[in-house]
């Protein structure tokens, strides 16, 4: 044994063994062992790809605009398995290319990468591209709003001017693109539509030749609002007073703001109203001149009236009273062939009390009164009939009887 260990031969390959020994051991921690067909150990590099990596721009984002930049690139790692490995499922590295200090103008560049370790060889396709690096600009305009399917509104209903909030943009992009704008416009959809219309629509901003131009609009977003208005036509009202005012009062006027209605349903509905009955004004009330706001009843079938109430102004003054003296009784219906003859009174006048407001009661003429009878369907012989009289609005009257007299004879 002494004789192999003072051998010269002997003691190299144990060096060389244990040197051998030394490199396997300090590469075992990071590289995968393979064994070779004597078992010694060799290491194996391990490719890791990677697709749709963003690539990160960075610019002088207040005064530019880069184009000719691709969103994505394919990323190959090659190293260390457990390394490669680890850094794909991380998906940690950033590709990006830095154009801070490049001017206005086209200039090719090479992407670069970080955060990865220096024990991977990175490969980017592709690797680089051609930008174009523009003046940015930023201008305000208004929206428009463009109607799909407008002529296929639900028959009779009609599409208003649109309402849009906010009605200006802020469109922002290169200086080429920004004089190219023809029209920056949001759709709405009215189809079969029969009741108003809001939605958020996308803005989008056009050439002349309605291409859409890759600009930024702030907001990219609008509320529009489209009234929708129903078949309409405008009808007037009926005012029932009700009641009576206080003794020694008198109205001199009564007068509604508006006089008419619009009225918004069905056509079908529409053609049957000639005017609104309903609306009430109880004089019991009234003590004074005196404006009501009175509401506007929708009548059956009709979806809304506009304005939905009216105001109704009501002057009184102290009531006075006028006689207006030998007013002809006339009569209406009397058969052909027949004439009549008044019994009581013999004249066939009668005299009229009027009541009202002085400045009414100055106004009023005889012709304005009528005293008149109902002899439909009367034959001949005497007959008792009640008087009845028509006047303008705003009196009253006091008749001296309540009937008359009169003969029916054949001619």
């Amino acid at each position: 044994m002494d004789k192999f260990m003072n051998n010269n031969w002997f003691m190299r390959i144990v060096a060389l063994l244990l040197a051998l020994l030394l490199y396997m051991s300090v590469s075992f921690e990071t590289q995968p062992k393979s064994f070779s067909p004597i078992g010694l150990t060799t290491t194996n590099n391990h490719v890791e790809t990677i697709s749709d990596i963003p690539i990160i721009v960075e610019y002088n984002e207040e005064n530019h605009v880069v184009t000719g930049v691709p969103s994505t690139v394919t990323v190959s790692l090659e190293g260390p398995v457990s390394v490669t490995k680890t850094a794909a499922l991380q998906r940690d590295i950033e590709v990006y290319v830095d154009l801070t200090n490049y001017q206005i103008g086209t200039h090719k560049v090479e992407f670069e990468y970080r955060n990865i370790s220096d024990q991977i060889n990175v490969e980017i396709e592709p690797s680089e591209a051609t930008v174009i690096i523009k003046e940015k600009v930023t201008i305000e305009l208004p929206v428009e709003v463009d109607f799909l399917n407008q002529n296929e509104v639900a028959e009779g209903y009609i599409a208003e001017q649109a309402i849009v909030k906010p009605n200006v943009v802020k469109i922002t992009g290169a200086r080429d693109e920004i004089e190219q704008i023809a029209l920056v416009k949001a759709l709405v959809d009215l189809n079969e539509v029969k009741e108003t219309v809001v939605q958020e629509s996308r803005v989008a901003v056009y050439d002349k030749n309605q291409n859409i131009l890759p600009v930024t609009v702030e907001p990219s977003v609008v509320e529009v609002t489209v009234p929708i208005t129903s078949p309409s036509k405008k009808v007037p009202f009926k005012i029932k007073r009700e009641g009576s005012l206080r003794d020694g009062l008198s109205i001199v006027s009564l007068e509604s703001t508006p006089n008419e209605v619009t009225i918004y349903g069905p056509t079908e509905n529409l053609e049957d109203i000639e005017f609104i009955d309903g609306v009430v004004v109880n004089l019991e009330e009234i003590t004074e001149d005196t404006t009501l706001e009175v509401a506007i009843p929708v009548p059956e079938g009709i979806e809304k009236i506009s304005p939905s109430t009216i105001k109704i102004k009501i002057d009184v003054e102290k009531e006075e009273q006028r006689r207006l003296s030998n007013l002809p009784i006339q009569s209406f219906g009397l058969g052909s062939g027949l004439a009549i003859d008044f019994v009581s009174p013999e004249t066939g006048t009668l005299d009229l009390d009027v009541l009202g407001a002085e400045s009414t009661l100055e106004a009023i003429r005889p012709v304005d009164i009528e005293i008149y009878i109902n002899v439909t369907n009367l034959g001949a012989g005497e007959h008792e009939i009640p008087v009845e009289v028509n006047g303008p609005q705003n009196i009253s009257w006091k008749l001296p009887q309540e009937t008359v007299k009169i003969e029916i004879t054949e001619r």
